[in-house]
């Protein structure tokens, strides 16, 4: 009987001081149903345990590699300068052949023990399926794990699995904030599709939650800039720095959103090429008039609606 074809996963981890979260990662990496042909942990510079924590794993694991990359000189907003990507994308390079999903796991999860066989069920189900992540939960004040906010049709970058023939068509990602937007742009550009994808069983876990490494306030300020790197639409923006305002930190999440935006416009900082920037605006505006359309309908057309699904 011939073997079940099967995609050959490859497994890169960015890390910089994470020797809190790294063992749970690792262990939840060594625990997978189906493990990944190959791991690269890529230390980028880390002042505490993690790169002992990585070379042990690496030791007691023949699957495992391990890449260490010099330190960077203390920066103001480290994220801001998309270390992150630069030492995934460092990581990718060191990649043995042949491979055929590429995944960008962040160093604070606790990965769900089905996570890498359904993903490589879904790819390959899917040939036009050129990104894809997983649902995250992460862990309320009372404790409970609660879904975390994902936007539509938008793959996160804490878990990102890129089928080689979508990563290379869509590279080089530019390292810029809004890269893990312009990628999936780039991608749904290309005639791919991306997708968040709901596990049967149990969801993996964030175990810092967006926006909660260094400051919600900067955090927001952030994702304004990244708003501007991909594109965004001025309406978008807007719209989007009042729906904030309803969130932690109130009012001052919003204000800072809107902030990293306009500061971003005013200094012209690096951004999308066209091509990118006009598709976010088509898919935000589409977006807009669907739920324009939702609010607007008419209670009876609302109740009847729901009549028909009973």
């Amino acid at each position: 009987m011939e073997p079940t074809p099967t995609l050959a996963l490859a497994v890169v981890v960015p890390v910089l001081n994470e020797e809190e979260h790294l063992p749970k990662l690792l262990e939840s990496i060594a625990g997978q149903t189906h493990p990944p042909e190959q791991l690269v942990l890529v230390d980028d510079g880390s002042s505490d345990r993690s790169r002992e924590i990585a070379d042990t794993f690496v030791s007691a694991h023949s699957w495992a590699s391990a890449l260490a990359l010099p330190a960077r000189p203390r920066e103001h907003d480290r994220l801001a300068a998309a270390a992150e990507l630069r030492a995934f994308l460092k990581g990718v390079e060191h990649l043995r052949e042949p491979w055929d999903v590429v995944v960008k796991l962040d160093a604070d999860l606790i990965l769900a023990r089905e996570l890498f066989q359904a993903m490589r069920t879904r790819f390959m189900a899917d040939p036009c399926l050129g990104i894809a992540g997983s649902h995250l939960s992460v862990r309320s004040r009372g404790g409970r794990l609660v879904p975390e906010h994902r936007p539509a049709g938008h793959v996160l970058g804490p878990n990102k699995f890129y089928r080689r023939a979508c990563f290379e068509q869509i590279a080089p990602i530019p390292p810029i904030l809004g890269w893990d937007t312009i990628d999936d742009l780039r991608a749904r550009l290309g005639g791919w599709r991306t997708e968040n994808v709901r596990l049967a069983s149990e969801e993996s876990v964030h175990l810092r939650a967006m926006g909660s490494h260094d400051g919600a306030v900067r955090a927001f300020r952030r994702w304004g800039r990244c708003a501007w790197g991909y594109g965004a639409h001025p309406l978008w923006v807007g719209l989007g720095a009042i729906y904030r305002m309803a969130r932690r930190p109130y009012v001052v999440g919003g204000l800072n959103y809107a902030i990293g935006w306009v500061d971003s416009a005013l200094h012209r900082r690096p951004r999308a090429e066209a091509a990118v920037r006009a598709r976010a605006k088509r898919e935000e505006m589409r977006d807009l008039r669907a739920r324009s359309a939702r609010l607007l309908r008419p209670p009876w057309a609302l109740s009847r609606e729901v009549r028909s699904k009973a």
